[in-house]
C-alpha cells in the first residue's frame, strides 16, 4: 500500500515549519505525524548530508509518495535537487511539489521542469553574487566599513596598546573594555587598526 510522507525544512532556528504543514493539509493530503519529518538546516547543505532527510529516505519505499511545499524545500543547488531527484525516479519513489501544482517531479515532465527551474535558479543565484559584489566594490571605493562595526573607537584601541604595553594583561584590559581577549591581541598585534 502506497504511504505518503512529506518533508518540511526551514533554514533558521528561529523558523518554523508550520506553515508548510498547514499548506499540505490544505492541499488535501492526510499524513500521519509519523511521517511529517522536519529539520532546521540550511537548503544550502546538500539533501544527502541532511540528517533528517537521510531518516526520510531511509523510511520511503517505492510507491510511496514524497510531499514538500516547495522546490527550494529539497535544495537551492540545482545539481543537488536534480540528483534527489533521480533518487526517487531510481526507486520508484513520487515528489509532489505543492508550489508547482502538485506536480510529480518524477514523471517526465516533472523531471523537465526540475532541469529549467533549476537552470532558473542558478542564473538567479548569480545574478544575486553579482550584484552583492557590485554593491561591496561601490561601498568600498565610497569609502564604506565594510563588515561588523568595531566594539571599541579609535580612542579605545590606543588606551588598550598603552595598557598592554605598561603590562597590563589581555585578559585584564578584555575585562575592561568589554571585548573578548581575540579583539584584544588583534589590537595589540594590527598597529593602525
Amino acid at each position: 500500500m502506497a504511504r505518503v510522507f512529506a518533508y518540511a525544512r526551514v533554514s533558521t532556528v528561529d523558523q518554523l515549519t508550520e506553515n508548510q504543514w498547514e499548506q499540505i493539509k490544505q492541499a488535501g493530503y492526510s499524513i500521519e505525524e509519523r511521517r511529517y519529518i522536519e529539520e532546521k538546516v540550511s537548503g544550502s547543505v546538500p539533501a544527502s548530508q541532511r540528517s533528517g532527510f537521510q531518516k526520510l529516505l531511509d523510511r520511503l519505499e517505492a510507491g510511496d509518495t514524497l510531499v514538500v511545499t516547495k522546490l527550494d524545500r529539497i535544495g537551492r543547488d540545482s545539481i543537488d535537487v536534480q540528483q534527489t531527484v533521480r533518487f526517487f525516479v531510481e526507486r520508484g519513489i513520487r515528489l509532489v511539489v505543492l508550489q508547482l501544482g502538485n506536480l510529480d517531479l518524477t514523471s517526465p515532465a516533472g523531471e523537465l521542469m526540475v532541469k529549467v527551474l533549476a537552470a532558473v535558479a542558478d542564473f538567479e543565484r548569480d545574478l544575486i553574487i553579482e550584484r552583492t559584489q557590485a554593491g561591496q566594490a561601490r561601498a568600498r571605493a565610497a569609502g564604506k566599513h565594510m563588515g561588523r562595526p568595531s566594539k571599541t573607537t579609535e580612542k579605545d584601541r590606543e588606551e588598550i596598546r598603552r595598557r598592554l604595553t605598561e603590562g597590563e594583561s589581555v585578559s585584564s584590559v578584555a575585562r575592561a573594555f568589554g571585548v573578548s581577549r581575540g579583539t584584544v591581541i588583534t589590537i595589540r598585534d594590527v598597529v593602525g587598526q
